[in-house]
């Protein structure tokens, strides 16, 4: 289940790790919860546009899911993504975080499309890729950094950047 609560007392122990005490310290880490659903404090990869909406002029539906309390209907619209993200969930909106199963089958019912034609791409194995393939989809876990955890489920491909995305969607069986 989602619960606000639990980002806020873990950003409240970052606080108090950091030095932070007292009772002014459940407000800053209400205050920064709060400031994370804006837009304006994120900039988005240079990948990240340009690959979508390759994709989706291929034909491909695009959904966007996010164990997050900021709109995702904001998100698309402040980054210029509506046009190419056809459905979003967000796990506040939801009511359930990544890796509960009815979060991706919400967003594949939207999208209207089987999990075994679709494919999660994500930078988390539990939340991200596990939670895909319980589903019955594929997954392509990202990993920006190059570091690759120590499990990695049978049949997921790394990717590094967005940018070689398309090139293993040619590769991936039907």
């Amino acid at each position: 289940m989602y619960d606000d609560g639990l980002f806020i007392h873990y950003t409240a122990t970052i606080i108090e790790h950091m030095g932070g005490r007292g009772p002014r310290v459940a407000t800053a880490a209400r205050r920064i919860y709060e400031q994370w659903a804006t837009n304006h404090h994120f900039e988005m990869y240079d990948d990240v546009a340009d690959v979508l909406a390759n994709l989706a002029d291929q034909g491909l539906k695009i959904g966007a899911i996010s164990n997050s309390h900021r709109s995702l209907d904001a998100f698309t619209a402040h980054f210029r993504l509506s046009e190419v993200i056809t459905t979003a969930v967000s796990s506040a909106e939801h009511g359930y975080m990544k890796p509960h199963p009815s979060i991706f089958n919400s967003a594949l019912e939207r999208a209207g499309v089987a999990p075994a034609e679709s494919l999660m791409v994500g930078d988390s194995v539990k939340a991200d890729i596990e939670g895909a393939l319980a589903v019955g989809m594929r997954a392509i876990l990202l990993r920006r950094s190059g570091d690759l955890p120590q499990r990695i489920p049978p049949g997921v491909g790394v990717i590094r950047t967005l940018f070689e995305l398309p090139a293993l969607l040619k590769t991936a069986p039907d």
